[in-house]
């Protein structure tokens, strides 16, 4: 991904909050010559020799798994806020932009046995589930409905490369104030959420 290099960010320990917050991914690789991306949660762990890894699942008919390998790399995009904002709101004449927070995650991708994809799953709901008014635990669950685990491929990524832009109108300091507070006059989650990043980082 190319980010000039005052949008970068390589605090990790900010990256990975990044995408336990913002998990809903895109998984790419080539099929048949071609680009193919499928949108799933890709959840950032820790294996047992203390390296970050994602892990997910994909249906079984979607025909992307087929050409899984463990020889080639797989890439996650994970999106984050974005926002239009005005040059009206600068203090000099200049073009408008689009303010963003991007991550992409470069990795070599290994296909879970049924047990371990199993044992993923649970974590995946018990986490989603925290949050719940009924939280429904897969150990709750008939055999009858879990043998839908068997029409999936769990997988999981181990992470060889990760590139975080971070576009929070880094060049335009003299005009943050002003940008983020017509920012919070929207009322688009985008819009919103890109002011709280701004403020983070000029707090």
């Amino acid at each position: 991904m190319y980010t000039p290099p005052h949008y970068n960010n390589d605090d990790i320990e900010e990256i990975k909050s990044f995408l336990r917050n913002n998990s809903f991914g895109i998984l790419i690789n080539i099929v048949d010559n071609k680009p193919w991306g499928t949108h799933i949660p890709l959840e950032l762990e820790t294996n047992s020799q203390g390296k970050d890894i994602l892990v997910g699942h994909i249906a079984k008919a979607n025909p992307q798994w087929q050409n899984f390998t463990d020889k080639s790399e797989v890439l996650c995009i994970f999106n984050g806020p974005h926002a239009y904002v005005s040059s009206s709101w600068y203090k000099e004449e200049e073009v408008p932009t689009w303010n963003y927070i991007a991550v992409h995650v470069y990795g070599v991708l290994k296909v879970l046995t049924e047990e371990e994809t199993m044992e993923a799953m649970h974590r995946l709901v018990d986490k989603y589930e925290k949050g719940s008014k009924n939280p429904i635990s897969l150990t709750n669950l008939s055999s009858k409905t879990l043998r839908q685990v068997k029409g999936v491929v769990g997988f999981k990524i181990q992470i060889t490369d990760i590139q975080a832009t971070y576009k929070l109108s880094q060049t335009r300091s003299e005009d943050h104030h002003n940008i983020i507070s017509e920012l919070k006059e929207r009322s688009d989650s985008g819009s919103q959420g890109i002011a709280e990043h701004m403020k983070g980082k000029n707090s």
